[in-house]
């Protein structure tokens, strides 16, 4: 178990220092990757995620997909709450860690910067907030997303890495324009949490509110619906 704990500790947390370093590139003043866009930040979250996988194995860095695991029965109960745990603190971690890497150019972005832009490097956010509609996309994203990599672990065990990597470019072009995608409890809160810490002037408000429902409860929907499929429809 102890193992397994330090494992989704550090794979969630570089997955972190991944996206987050990311957006860093592309939101911050004078950063060799300013204005890059989405499609190279949505990229490096897919291979990023990839290499995660590539050095720790089948790791879930998701507490929706320890849910899932846990209700297919691939993970003990006893798992939960500990895996969750460790997640969530490797987010934040690895969310501290980017600050710290880019703590002069956040410094040369203020007052040149949206504070808002620069609350979503860590957090994801809707441009256009409606949250019934915002929580039934990060639903409906959640559960393809799960399903996918599941489908993947089961029939295509070897792919993994490279397989979920596609998974998430596909998920974050074709399903992520409206909620920035979160799928994961520990990817949103452990970063928000950092940016409710760090010494950052002039910091917009946090929306805790749509954090704590859209990308804190959501995902858990997605968890159940992506088990029941893959439980009655591919058998797992």
């Amino acid at each position: 178990m102890l193992h397994n704990l330090i494992a989704e500790f550090l794979s969630t947390g570089l997955m972190i220092l991944f996206g987050v370093g990311v957006h860093c590139d592309e939101v911050l003043t004078n950063t060799k990757y300013h204005g890059s866009g989405h499609i190279f930040a949505i990229t490096t979250w897919a291979f990023g995620i990839s290499v995660c996988l590539y050095i720790f194995g089948g790791v879930c860095m998701n507490p929706a997909m320890v849910l899932a695991q846990c209700v297919l029965g691939m993970l003990p109960w006893t798992s939960f709450i500990p895996y969750v745990i460790a997640e969530f603190l490797g987010a934040l971690v690895g969310a501290l860690i980017c600050y710290v890497m880019y703590k002069d150019h956040f410094t040369e972005s203020e007052g040149n910067v949206n504070p808002i832009a620069i609350r979503n490097i860590f957090s994801t956010n809707p441009n256009c907030r409606n949250l019934p509609r915002n929580f039934f996309v990060e639903t409906i994203a959640t559960t393809v997303f799960l399903s996918a990599i599941l489908a993947v672990a089961t029939k295509y065990e070897t792919q993994l890495p490279i397989g979920v990597g596609l998974i998430v470019w596909a998920v974050g072009m074709g399903l992520g324009g409206t909620t920035g995608f979160a799928m994961n409890q520990a990817r949103d809160l452990g970063p928000r949490l950092a940016f409710q810490l760090l010494p950052i002037k002039n910091k917009a408000n946090n929306d805790w509110q749509y954090g704590l429902l859209v990308p804190g409860i959501a995902p858990f929907v997605g968890a159940l619906l992506a088990a029941l499929f893959c439980h009655l429809f591919l058998g797992i």
